[in-house]
């Protein structure tokens, strides 16, 4: 059995919004900010998400993509 695509990559999307962050306050921070962003936008249909850190030996960078596509009334 092969892997399964992420759903952004069978399910249409329009648009992408990221969210990143390197310094610790801001990583603990940015769920949050994802969280009302989305609040901010209730004409954003989620589609997927992807959270990727990365880290070198100083800094440590923590990403979060949004696919969404907007919803038309």
């Amino acid at each position: 059995m092969g892997a399964s695509a992420p759903a952004h990559a069978t399910v249409g999307y329009r648009a992408v919004k990221v969210f990143t962050a390197t310094k610790a306050a801001e990583r603990e921070r940015l769920g949050d900010l994802v969280t009302e962003w989305l609040a901010a936008h209730p004409e954003v249909e989620l589609v997927d998400t992807v959270v990727q850190q990365s880290s070198d030996q100083q800094f440590h960078c923590l990403t979060i993509v949004v696919f969404y596509r907007v919803s038309m009334p």
